[in-house]
Formats: C-alpha cells, sequence, structure tokens
C-alpha cells in the first residue's frame, strides 16, 4: 500500500470530509536517475554540508535563519512554527465551485494527489461530495497548508475519487506580454490548410497509454549493453526532411493524410462487416425467372 503524503480534511461549509492524500507520480515516475561519480575512479561524490569557520556539520548542528540585513540572521525554531499553525491549517477549505474546465492549466504545477476518505466514517461524505460534483461536472477551488506552506488547490473528480492538484497562485505566473512572435502575415488559404490539417488530425478521444517514453527505453538498453558488455550499436539517424514553405508543408501534409501518427487516438472497434441478404430463404430453391 502507498504511503499517504499528506493528512488532514475537506472543509465545505460546515461539512467535513477526512481525507489522506496520495502522490498520483509513482515514485521515480520510471525515469532512470544517474548519481554523480569522480571521472578517475569512480567514487560517489558527497554534497556535504559546511560550515566556513567548523567544517563538516551534521544535521542536528543546522537551524533555520532569515536574513533581515546583510550577514544579520534571526533564528526560528521549528518549535516556533508549530506554534504559529493552528488546527485549520490540517485543512483545505473549499472557497468555490467552477466549471470542471474553468482552470487555466498554466496556473497547474504538476502536483497531484489521490484523495481518499480517512476512515470508515469518512466514506460517506467523500462519496456524497464526489458524486454531487460530478453531477455538477464541477471542481473546487480551495486553499490550505500543505507540506509546510499554504497553497491554493483545485479539487475535481477524477473517475471514483478526489484528485487534488496544485494551483500557482496568480503573481507566479510570468505576463505573456512580455513576449513578443514578431510580425507574420497570414493568407486566407494558409489559415484554411491549417484548419483541414487540424480537423484531418482530431481523434475524438484522447488516449494517453498510446505514447511511450522511447528515450528511457533506449536509455535502459544502453545501460544493459554497457554492463553486460556488449557492443554499442547506434542505428544511423533518420535524413531530415527538405524544407518546405509553409504552403507547400500544409498541402503536401493533408496529401498524407493529415495524420502524423495516431498515438492519442482512442482506439475504435471497427463495426462488423454486414451480412448479404440471402438470395432466398434458407432451405428453399430459388424460383426461377
Amino acid at each position: 500500500m502507498a504511503r499517504y503524503s499528506w493528512k488532514g480534511s475537506l472543509r465545505l461549509s460546515l461539512v467535513t470530509v477526512p481525507v489522506q492524500a496520495f502522490n498520483a507520480v509513482a515514485p521515480e515516475g520510471g525515469h532512470i536517475r544517474f548519481h554523480q561519480l569522480h571521472a578517475s575512479d569512480h567514487s560517489r561524490i558527497r554534497h556535504v554540508k559546511v560550515c566556513p569557520v567548523h567544517g563538516e556539520v551534521t544535521q542536528d548542528e543546522i537551524v533555520s535563519g532569515y536574513e533581515y540585513a546583510k550577514g544579520q540572521y534571526v533564528i526560528v525554531d521549528p518549535d516556533e512554527l508549530d506554534a504559529l499553525r493552528s488546527k485549520n491549517d490540517k485543512a483545505v477549505h473549499l472557497d468555490t465551485f467552477v466549471a470542471a474546465d474553468a482552470i487555466d492549466p498554466l496556473y497547474l504545477t504538476g502536483q497531484n494527489y489521490y484523495l481518499t476518505p480517512d476512515g470508515a466514517a469518512a466514506a460517506k461524505p467523500y462519496v456524497v461530495l464526489q458524486k454531487a460534483m460530478v453531477e455538477q461536472d464541477k471542481c473546487a477551488v480551495g486553499q490550505g497548508v500543505l507540506f509546510g506552506r499554504e497553497q491554493l488547490v483545485a479539487i475535481r473528480p477524477y473517475k471514483d475519487l478526489l484528485l487534488m492538484s496544485v494551483i500557482q497562485y496568480q503573481p507566479a505566473i510570468r505576463d505573456s506580454a512580455d513576449f513578443e512572435i514578431g510580425d507574420a502575415r497570414v493568407s486566407a488559404t494558409e489559415l484554411k490548410l491549417a484548419e483541414t490539417l487540424i480537423k484531418a488530425s482530431t481523434s475524438k478521444r484522447l488516449d494517453l497509454s498510446g505514447y511511450k517514453d522511447s528515450y528511457s527505453d533506449k536509455l535502459r538498453e544502453l545501460i544493459d549493453a554497457k554492463v553486460e558488455g556488449r557492443e554499442i550499436v547506434v542505428p544511423p539517424e533518420e535524413e531530415e526532411p527538405a524544407t518546405l514553405n509553409l504552403m507547400d508543408a500544409l498541402k503536401k501534409s493533408l496529401a498524407r493524410g493529415g495524420k502524423a501518427g495516431s498515438k492519442g487516438a482512442a482506439a475504435t472497434k471497427k463495426a462488423p462487416a454486414r451480412k448479404k441478404a440471402p438470395a432466398h430463404a434458407p432451405g428453399k430453391k430459388a424460383r426461377r425467372a
């Protein structure tokens, strides 16, 4: 069983739902991680915490300090931080409900947690809230202290669960007006061709299982080959296609069917072939004309 990352409750007016939060991303996420080694003898590089006066220090010798002036610090103890937190800090207060697609993905941090009821008594209010949100096609936005800091979160139904996603506060997002794309004249024909290409490449439903992390697979093959002492064969790179102007590229893309691939297209079952109606009733001879 996975270990929960956070434990608290959802608060909606006077309704309290005790929950546990589990990271939606599996440990390591399937990624291959490298260690830093010394090039000459392959010894592991250590990240040592050092005091310029006393040298290497252990974790129990380290305290937290805030620099209020150059070189001047005020020390804040963990107990003092805990004293600042009230019981309400263990709750996410659901302030408002909005349409399920109302939150701009730009504001989502990518931190997602499955929420489950914390205890048998929490199951009923959890299910009631989850089903009501499904029926209303709504997600909730609220605040709470998670992992030592106040976070803005979205709570939305996901299959039979509730999913909690961390949202960036607006001041943390850079203004898109700070970036320029330059002048580009677009003809009506180019726009029409692009729209047609998008329609031809559109799937009815997205199936993410069609996408694979091919780089990690190749990296794992490389590591296995080096461990086993096998020769590493690098396949030749495909030749880059000739550069086309936009109009030619759009026309040739449409000519090849529009779709560069169908990884994300949900698989659809082919309709069974229709049987031809018999020329005459079974067991009877056809009447001659």
